[in-house]
C-alpha cells in the first residue's frame, strides 16, 4: 500500500502575535514573501497569508499591500496561496474580504461562527514593546467579538466562493462550528471534499488538548462521514504536540509562526524551521508530505492559473 499523503499548510505571519514577541516575525512584504518561499521549499504545499502594515508591523487588511507579495509567492512557488477571510477580530467583514476578492485565490479561509477570541492573557508577560498599538490591540480583545454571523458566512460563500470559484479552509474553534457547517452543506451550499481545520488553543474556543482533538474528529465523522479531510493547528506550546497526534490519526497539519513562534524550545528564526520539523516526524510516521499539485487533486482547488494575481 502506498503511504498516505499528508498536507503541510503553512501560517506565515497571523494577526496574533506581534513584533515584539520575535525578530523573526515576518511584518513587511519582503520578509512575507521570502518566508513563504522558504517555507514552500521546505516543503509547505499551502501557504496561508496575512498582511501587515510595512510601517509598524500591525495586522492590516489593504489589498494593496497583499499585492505586494502575492504574486512574488506565486512566481517564485507552485504553493496553493490561502488568503485570510479572517484578518483580525477587530476588523469588519468587508474589510477582511478586500482583499480575497480582489484576488480570486484557490483558497480561503472560513472562520466557522462568532466568537470570544481572546488575546488580552499575552499582557501577563512583561515586555519592551516595540510600538504603542501592540498592547493596546491585545487589550482590545478583552470587549470584542469575533463576529462571524450566518449571514456573514452565507456571503462570503457566495461572494468568494460561487462568484470566485475559490475553495475554504473550514477553520473550526469549537464542536459548535462543525454542527454551523453540516447545516451549511445540508442546504447545499458547500460540498466536498470539505477542508477542516480544527483550531484549539485559542481562548475563547476549545482547549488544546488530545482528548479535545479526538472529541472534534469524532463528531466531524458523524456529521461528514468520509466526505472531509481534516487539518488541525493548535496554538502555542501544543503546536507540535497536537498536530503530531493528528498526522498519527489521519490527518492532515498545519505549522507556522501564525500559530506558534518556537521551533522546539528556541524561537523559530524562520516559518521554514517549523515546516522542516514537522516534516522529520511525520517521515517517523513513514508518511509522506504531499506536493501543491497533489494537495490540489485532494481538496479540488481550481488550480494556480485561475486566480487574479
Amino acid at each position: 500500500m502506498a503511504p498516505r499523503k499528508v498536507i503541510i499548510t503553512c501560517a506565515v505571519t497571523g494577526s496574533v502575535h506581534t513584533p515584539s514577541m520575535s525578530p523573526y516575525l515576518p511584518v513587511t512584504p519582503d520578509q512575507i514573501a521570502a518566508d513563504a518561499i522558504a517555507a514552500a521549499e521546505a516543503g509547505a504545499s499551502i501557504l496561508h497569508l496575512h498582511a501587515r502594515d510595512p510601517k509598524d508591523g500591525r495586522p492590516t487588511a489593504d489589498p494593496d499591500v497583499f499585492m505586494q507579495f502575492l504574486p512574488r509567492i506565486k512566481q517564485a512557488t507552485d504553493a496553493v496561496i490561502n488568503i485570510t477571510t479572517g484578518g483580525s477580530s477587530l476588523m469588519t467583514l468587508d474589510q477582511r474580504l478586500a482583499a480575497p476578492l480582489r484576488a480570486e485565490p484557490e483558497m480561503c479561509s472560513l472562520n466557522m461562527g462568532s466568537m470570544n477570541f481572546a488575546l488580552f492573557p499575552i499582557l501577563d508577560k512583561p515586555r519592551e514593546w516595540q510600538h504603542e498599538w501592540e498592547p493596546k490591540l491585545l487589550e482590545a480583545t478583552r470587549d470584542a467579538i469575533f463576529k462571524n454571523t450566518f449571514a456573514d458566512m452565507e456571503g462570503v460563500l457566495e461572494r468568494l466562493g460561487k462568484g470566485c470559484g475559490t475553495r475554504f479552509e473550514f477553520e473550526c474553534y469549537d464542536v459548535g462550528h462543525l454542527y454551523s457547517l453540516a447545516h451549511f452543506r445540508d442546504r447545499g451550499l458547500v460540498s466536498g471534499p470539505l477542508f477542516i481545520q480544527f483550531v484549539l488553543g485559542i481562548l475563547g474556543g476549545i482547549g488544546a488538548d488530545p482528548d479535545n482533538l479526538i472529541h472534534m474528529k469524532r463528531i466531524a465523522d458523524k456529521l461528514f462521514g468520509d466526505s472531509y479531510r481534516f487539518s488541525v493547528l493548535a496554538a502555542g506550546r501544543q503546536q507540535m504536540p497536537l498536530i503530531s497526534i493528528a498526522a498519527a490519526m489521519g490527518g492532515n497539519v498545519r505549522v507556522g509562526l501564525e500559530d506558534s513562534l518556537y521551533d522546539g524550545r528556541q524561537l523559530a528564526k524562520s516559518n521554514a524551521d517549523q515546516v522542516r520539523r514537522i516534516r522529520g516526524i511525520l517521515d517517523g510516521l513513514s508518511l509522506e508530505v504531499a506536493t501543491p499539485a497533489e494537495a490540489r487533486d485532494m481538496l479540488a482547488l481550481k488550480g494556480g492559473d485561475r486566480v487574479a494575481f
